[in-house]
Parts: C-alpha cells; structure tokens; sequence
C-alpha cells in the first residue's frame, strides 16, 4: 500500500535529484511543479528543504553559491538579472590581461527591478556589485549561456559584457583597463558586436566601443556599419585636461589618444 508520507519522500526525492546542487528554489515556482506551500513547509520542518529567507530555499547541505541564485532569479522569477562587465569576461576566459577581483563578481538588473531580500541579505561566495540599469532596449541582447558546475545560467556575451564595461567608466571602472580589455577581443564575432550596439542605449558606451575596436586594429571592426548605430551628438568628456577624438567627439586620457 502506498502511503500519503511515501509519496511525500517519492515527491523530495525527485526534486533533491532532479535539480542542481546550489540552485535556489523560489516558494511560487516550486507550487507550479507541484510542491504545495504545506508540503514546502514539512520539507522544511524535516530538514530536506532549508529556508534562506522569505520565499526561497536550498536543498539541505547546499552551498550559497551566486550561480544558483542569479539561475533561479533567471528561470523561475523570469527577473533580468545577469553576470556581466569584467566579470562576464573573466568567465568567457577573455580578462586575462587583467588582474580580476575573484571575491567581486558585477552583476546587472534591469533598472525596473528590486532585487529580492533573500538575493541582498545572504552572504555568497562572492561580493555582488550590482548595477541597476537599462542600458540595451532588448534586455535579452548579447546574453549567453555559462555553465557553473552544475548550474546553468545567462551571462553576458563578450560584446554585452564590453559595452557595460564602457558604461561604467570613468567613474565606476578604469578607463584604461577597459581599453586593455577591448584589446583582448581579437576574435570578437562582428554580428553579434554590431546587434549589441545597435541595442544599446549609452552613447558613451558605443562611442567607446568603437574608437577602441578601431584603435586596437581589430579585423573584425571594417565590418561594423556605425551608420545603424545611434551616436548621439555633441561631445562626451570623460576626463579633464584631455586630448580630444574628433572622429567620436570623445575627451580621452592623453594616453589612449594617438
């Protein structure tokens, strides 16, 4: 005779094997699948689930890793979270000119969006700089997908990821070491640079990108067609006492200008 309490065990032992270690299981989504609030709770109560704050859990003896809550926010929350800048460059394996900060990782969030409280009060196995910012009019542009162990979530592509680099400086990240950066994307695939910029809505940024991609002598960058790309008017200035590129009407430090 099958018992009420084996088809609970049946239920948790689905769910423990099914899904990765790390990932965080948000309260409505695990309703969906069919775990009602109750049985969440005995879960709980039983010590298979553990709470980390309101509306979301880990399986018992699970990590706090990043991964698994920036991948639940993704595919359960349908929330526009991502890894992205250094960061998401560093993971592609195309930061390696610089020194990355491992115990930082940037993150982006749709500037619409609140991070929940369970994703700020944690403590994870990294710091989380999140910026909270709409910089692409598709949200979903130039994303990718990463593998994290056992975790699969959406990262930023290398052209996203340079581009919200760009945002960010000078105030936020090193001008020069975004440079160094663009540098480094040697194989950078054209259509995906050129969906990006046309996406984006920072005119720094794609200004930026472009004068960077040129002076670099990347191969990829003569198949760019800057007239699909909205370039704003009037000057940008990122530094005082600057030289100036009239070509992108950028103020730049003195060594990035040749």
């Amino acid at each position: 005779m099958i018992t009420e309490d084996k088809i609970k065990k049946t239920k948790i032992n689905q769910l423990i094997q099914k899904l990765p270690r790390g990932l965080v299981l948000l309260s409505p989504w695990l309703v969906s699948e069919g775990y009602s609030y109750e049985l969440q709770q005995r879960y709980r109560t039983s010590g298979w689930l553990k709470s980390i704050g309101k509306g979301a859990m880990v399986k018992s003896g699970d990590s706090l890793v990043l991964a698994g809550a920036v991948a639940a926010l993704q595919t359960q929350a349908g929330v526009n979270i991502h890894v992205g800048g250094q960061s998401a460059l560093e993971r592609l394996g195309l930061a390696h000119y610089l020194q990355v900060n491992a115990q930082e990782t940037t993150s982006f969030l749709d500037g619409k969006s609140l991070p929940p409280l369970w994703f700020t009060n944690n403590k994870w196995e990294t710091e989380i700089k999140l910026f909270r910012v709409s910089l692409f009019r598709n949200e979903a542009v130039g994303l990718t997908d990463y593998r994290d162990g056992e975790l699969t979530m959406k990262i930023s592509g290398a052209a996203r990821a340079m581009l919200e680099c760009l945002y960010l400086c000078p105030k936020q990240f090193p001008i020069t070491e975004a440079y160094e950066l663009m540098e480094g994307l040697s194989t950078l695939r054209p259509i995906q640079a050129q969906s990006v910029l046309e996406q984006c809505k920072s005119v720094k940024a794609k200004r930026l990108f472009l004068y960077f991609a040129e002076k670099s002598g990347h191969s990829w960058f003569k198949y760019i067609d800057s007239k699909q790309i909205d370039l704003g008017k009037g000057d940008r200035g990122l530094v005082n006492d600057g030289a100036y590129v009239a070509k992108y009407q950028l103020v730049l430090p003195k060594e990035l200008v040749s």
